[in-house]
């Protein structure tokens, strides 16, 4: 060994070459774009956000900086892009009201210590137990509230401190509006709401300018041009830039004003951060990035509100409009955050002379367009169907009239009292049909209910037919027994008792005869021995050695149980898809093995996947079929036909086929099963050399030979699914997708094949990840802010 060589390591490698040295710092290509749209977004969005809170115009900014690079930098979800949000608007310009500008900069320190406190103390998902429809309240009153201040501004007035006292004096602003600032306003509402809706094809090259970049701009020259006299931008110089102070006045007062600001800043920072999340999933292009930690968020918020407010910026806080062009523009990582904050400081002191020819009426008409968008339709919608309008109501109209704390503590009172009403209010009905006793439970099903329910019960005769329909969402333990033996006890005295959920349609019928089979719908997945009983055996249904076996008639008694149990809770479905036909999105292509079952492990149901199976899930490469054309009819009928969106090529462990390949001896009589299997055979090259470095998983080592050729075979046939001409066109058009997928039987365990190379080795090892357990949909936050 060489003098100079690195020492040699129990953990390297066993053909490692010496460490590769520490890549320099680079930034993708797709992070700078992404930072630069960010950037020509959160420019005129700061100022405007500054003007309509009352602060110096430099500290939207310094906050649009700081949450750039240090909440870029420190925070758990790399692509939420931070800075001074609409969301704080109101919360921070009644700060400035009472208590001045340095004032408010101490309590946004202080609420970023708050931030990191809570930070540590991990309770970071506690925030997102607050019902959905206080932060849609919570939003749509501070929108109302934005759009009333920032209209008088457009007018060419300056709004009040309250919104009651903005809607009296409306009328007197009307009477003396000044017609050069509202030209200004409507001309960047217009340019606003139209650069959206350019057609196509030269609007697919104009919309990749911000919406609000051209009408700030488009305000700007007009007014230039036309030398209107009118309030401009005004950016005193960064010496005399005021720093945070120490806030005075009542303890209880202050203490209240660090809650509110906490509250606001982290509640509408984790939402973001669970909605970044879901959107970045929902991409096909750039490769994905981790989930966040939202704790770490939460900590990343605390460091950045503690240095805006030190330096004199505007409390920080995730801002969704931001985030989605981040993500929407491909950036990779949190690099394109932290450039963002960076093009910020730059254009602070580069750009003033330019920023201040900024009229004011352009910068308060695109915060009031922001406002007006917070009070979501969607929103509404959502609330409506979940029958949680009151919530929503009471705290929208408690923000506009009370304040932020004071209208959200009203909405979670109103969320919890809806909550208890519901469980405490249930109806129970009994009725009798053409000798069916039919009873109806409405509500939740809580012990509270358990002796109205009962009564209900022991009225329905013995021996009679009784179905019981549950109209609500929760049943606790003391209901489910009460139910449970009723209908035990019912069904032992000759009676039948049936239970319904009213919403899914699930039926329960009473205990079965002891001669059939106890497996139920599904059941069988968890515990798939069902002991038959002796009275189902056939009489003569031995094998060679005299031994008795299960009935033969498997089949017909299988076929029995669907018909009675899961029948009735498919047929509308299926009546549906015999009227409109298949639409499967989705072509899967999969084993033949019997363990391998598609719908339990994708969770599918009727229609959802276009399934093709054969032995070892190989796709003949074009030219090469032969005597076998079905797998690329299957291909060519499902992208063609049917406009799949993607095409699942799943392999598994333990795979047959995959033995047979590597035990194959050549010269081997060519059977059948042979002939198929050739077309695996550019498997076993690609394991054996071709491709040096071969797939792997990234939770744990490869088990054996058989398990690292299953993976192989995956990136290999999704190469011969490229070279079939029908997928080739739809990849050249952006309408597929393709997907590698390795099953692990034995552990229940799916891998999808990463869009992300390794980059480790070079960047030439395709990676399997494991499908996490706690993937759940995150939750909605209005796009507006």
């Amino acid at each position: 060994m060489s003098a100079c060589a690195p020492p040699r390591t129990e953990h390297s490698p066993p053909h490692a070459t010496p460490p590769p040295r520490r890549r320099r710092f680079r930034v993708e290509s797709a992070d700078i774009s992404a930072a630069i749209a960010v950037f020509l977004i959160a420019l005129p969005l700061s100022l405007g956000i500054a003007l309509a809170t009352g602060a110096p115009l430099q500290a939207g900014l310094v906050a649009a900086a700081v949450g750039g690079i240090v909440a870029g930098r420190i925070g758990g979800c790399p692509l939420q892009v931070s800075g001074p949000a609409a969301g704080l608007t109101v919360v921070t310009a009644d700060l400035i009201h009472q208590y001045g500008w340095r004032a408010t900069c101490g309590i946004t320190v202080l609420a970023g210590l708050a931030q990191l406190g809570l930070g540590c103390l991990k309770v970071a998902r506690g925030a997102l137990a607050v019902s959905p429809a206080v932060v849609h309240g919570m939003l749509a009153g501070i929108g109302v509230t934005i759009a009333v201040a920032q209209l008088h501004i457009v007018l060419g007035g300056s709004p009040d401190s309250s919104v009651l006292a903005n809607l009296r004096s409306l009328p007197a602003q009307l009477a003396r509006l000044d017609p050069a600032a509202l030209v200004m306003s409507a001309l960047t509402l217009t340019l606003l709401l139209a650069w959206p809706r350019i057609p196509d094809p030269v609007g697919s090259l104009l919309r990749k300018v911000p919406a609000a970049l051209v009408a700030v701009i488009g305000a700007t020259v007009t007014a230039a041009l036309a030398g209107l006299t009118l309030p401009r931008v005004d950016l005193p110089s960064w010496r005399s830039h005021a720093l945070a102070g120490l806030p005075e006045g009542p303890t209880l007062g202050i203490v209240a004003a660090v809650l509110t600001t906490t509250l606001v800043c982290s509640v509408q920072s984790l939402l973001g951060a669970v909605a970044v999340d879901k959107l970045a999933a929902g991409r096909t292009g750039p490769a994905r990035v981790g989930r966040s930690d939202l704790d770490r968020e939460l900590l990343g918020q605390g460091a950045a509100n503690i240095v805006s407010g030190a330096l004199g910026g505007l409390p920080v806080a995730g801002v969704a409009v931001r985030s989605t062009a981040n993500v929407n523009s491909g950036a990779v990582s949190r690099n394109s955050t932290m450039l963002h904050g960076a093009l910020v400081v730059i254009a602070a002191l580069l750009m003033v002379p330019l920023l201040e020819q900024i009229p004011l009426a352009s910068l308060a008409a695109l915060v009031m367009a922001v406002g007006i968008q917070m009070v979501s339709l969607n929103h509404i919608r959502t609330v409506t169907r979940h029958r949680e309008v009151p919530v929503y109501a009471a705290t929208t109209l408690g923000v506009v009239c009370l304040g932020v704390l004071e209208g959200v503590l009203l909405g979670i009172a109103v969320a919890v009292a809806l909550a208890l009403h519901r469980l405490t209010h249930t109806r129970v009905t009994h009725e009798e049909k053409e000798g069916v006793h039919h009873l109806l439970v409405r509500g939740q099903l809580t012990f509270l209910a358990v002796p109205r329910l009962s009564r209900a019960l022991h009225r329905v005769p013995h021996g009679t037919r009784a179905v019981v329909e549950l109209d609500g969402s929760f049943m606790d333990h003391a209901a489910y027994e009460s139910l449970q033996d009723w209908q035990n006890s019912h069904t032992a005295r000759g009676g039948t008792a049936e239970l319904k959920d009213r919403r899914t349609g699930v039926r329960s019928a009473g205990t079965p005869s002891s001669t059939v089979c106890r497996c139920r719908p599904w059941t069988p997945w968890r515990n798939h021995r069902c002991d038959m009983p002796t009275a189902t055996m056939s009489k003569g249904a031995t094998d060679s050695t005299g031994v008795s076996r299960p009935d033969t008639r498997e089949l017909a008694r299988g076929i029995s149980s669907f018909q009675r149990n899961t029948a009735p809770l498919v047929r509308e479905e299926l009546a549906r898809l015999a009227r409109e036909g298949q639409r499967p999105s989705q072509l899967f292509l999969t084993c033949a093995d019997s363990r391998l079952v598609t719908s339990m492990i994708t969770a599918s149901g009727p229609g959802d996947l276009f399934v093709v199976r054969n032995v070892g899930n190989l796709v003949p490469p074009p030219g090469q079929e032969h005597a076998d054309d079905s797998v690329a009819a299957a291909i060519e009928y499902a992208v063609d036909v049917l406009g799949v969106r993607s095409i699942t090529v799943c392999g598994h462990s333990g795979c047959g086929a995959m033995q047979a390949l590597l035990a194959a001896e050549p010269g081997a009589a060519a059977t059948p099963l042979r002939r198929w299997l050739r077309y695996g055979e550019p498997s076993l090259a690609r394991m054996a050399g071709e491709h040096p470095e071969p797939p792997r998983l990234a939770a744990r080592p490869v088990a054996d030979a058989v398990e690292e050729l299953s993976l192989t075979n995956v990136v290999q046939q999704l190469a011969h699914l490229r070279a079939h001409e029908s997928v080739a066109r739809a990849l050249a058009a952006g309408s597929l997708e393709l997907h590698g997928m390795y099953f692990h039987v034995g552990e229940a365990r799916a891998y999808l094949l990463g869009d992300e190379r390794d980059e480790r080795d070079g960047g030439n090892t395709e990676v399997f990840h494991e499908v996490r357990e706690d993937v759940r949909e995150g939750a909605e936050v209005g796009s507006s802010l």
